[in-house]
């Protein structure tokens, strides 16, 4: 079977005026593509077509694979990859969905116990592992605040451009990063180094906290009491027990962080003179041409701050019901729409790994959808709100936490 290659990605899309999106199902899409196909197309302009959607239901890998043959390049095969990054955390077409009937409220519990047992006695006591992560960033642009908004600018770590700029509002490629990852007891710890990179200026944010981990997302959920029946799925083709939950601020571990927003301070004075006034407040400071002005030494200076909370959050459990073992975990933060992050929804796979003699189940791909308004409180740029996606694959694990040998 063809898949679409992680090369492909190294290509940028071309800026494009903002689409007001149009909601569509899969098999939507799939006629979308065969129309442009037969109507002989371009990858610009299918690439252009598909920036318009936005998918009411999950892109599988199948689904994907199913599209190859209608795709007709680079351009075209990033924004697929958009798509399924941005449905990660929906449900999958009905017709996808397996046909059994829900198992009973007995046979519901037996799962959970399963899950629970799981978690407690094999997820929660794994070894310390190393692991390769490599992450894909897709974001749409925008302008970061200006560097001075007053007549002399001391701005730091800011982006000091002519403000002449032309973002792209569509979200597309960004680049892609690799780092070395070490979990202990199925989290990954925060790296020993701070990050001197300078998000927020070079028009980016990270994550500073690391995904959530199971061995407390479970717990939580328990203690909320909120876990709940949801439907039958397929992940990696085999059949898996779907629950979600909600756990509220009052039970919550969960923390948002995230780097960097602009923190404006200013001052000085401004004087504004008209040209009666101009020689007796500007003097010899006041334009010529008999125009009016403004002097002083008004100074504005730009500081970066992150974002951190402890926020109340709502998810989804895929559950394998023979072993119990958890193959996939969603969780959506719930932000308020005042606040600078706003969305933060984050779906973890699990599978098979070997680590040295041992095998494992670890963490293999993570998608990570979020929206923040970039500029702050300030309400400067171009665009209020910035989308950023982040997908990564987990490779090459090993046990302990030092370099490979």
């Amino acid at each position: 079977m063809k898949r679409l290659g992680l090369a492909v990605m190294l290509v940028v899309a071309i800026s494009s005026p903002a689409w007001a999106a149009r909601k569509m199902t899969v098999q939507e899409l799939k006629e979308v593509l065969i129309s442009q196909q037969q109507a002989r197309k371009s990858d610009q302009d299918v690439a252009t077509r598909l920036k318009e959607i936005e998918l009411s239901e999950e892109l599988t890998v199948g689904a994907m694979n199913s599209l190859l043959d209608h795709v007709p390049g680079p351009l075209s095969t990033e924004q697929i990859y958009v798509l399924e990054a941005r449905s990660a955390d929906l449900a999958p077409p009905a017709s996808d969905l397996p046909a059994a009937a829900a198992p009973d409220a007995d046979g519901q519990r037996l799962i959970l116990a399963k899950a629970e047992r799981y978690v407690a006695s094999t997820y929660r006591q794994l070894p310390i592992l190393t692991a390769t992560r490599t992450t894909l960033r897709f974001q749409d642009n925008v302008e970061t605040v200006a560097a001075s908004s007053g007549i002399a600018g001391s701005a730091k770590e800011v982006d000091i451009s002519s403000g002449l700029s032309n973002p792209a509002s569509f979200v597309h490629y960004i680049n892609s990063s690799e780092a070395t990852v070490v979990s202990e007891h199925g989290a990954e710890k925060l790296p020993p180094e701070k990050d001197k990179t300078r998000w927020g200026a070079n028009k980016m944010i990270a994550l500073v906290e690391p995904a959530p981990s199971l061995g407390v997302i479970f717990p939580e959920a328990q203690a909320a009491g909120s876990i709940q029946w949801l439907r039958w799925e397929l992940v990696n083709g085999k059949q898996a027990a779907v629950y979600s939950f909600a756990v509220p601020r009052t039970k919550s571990g969960l923390v948002v962080s995230v780097c960097c927003f602009p923190k404006i301070d200013q001052a000085g004075i401004a004087r504004f003179y008209t040209p009666l006034s101009a020689s007796s407040i500007a003097g010899d400071e006041a334009a010529g041409g008999g125009a009016g002005g403004v002097v002083g030494n008004l100074q504005t200076t730009t500081d970066w701050h992150d974002y951190k909370a402890i926020v109340p959050y709502h998810g989804e459990l895929f559950i394998d019901p023979d072993s119990g073992i958890v193959v996939r975990m969603i969780t959506e933060a719930e932000l308020k729409p005042s606040e600078v992050v706003r969305r933060v929804d984050t779906r973890i796979d699990y599978g098979p790994v070997k680590a040295g003699a041992r095998m494992l189940v670890a963490p293999v791909k993570t998608f990570v959808n979020t929206e923040v308004v970039p500029n702050g409180d300030s309400g400067a740029g171009r665009y209020s709100t910035r989308r950023t996606l982040f997908t990564s694959e987990y490779k090459d694990y090993r046990l302990g936490g030092g370099p490979r040998r």
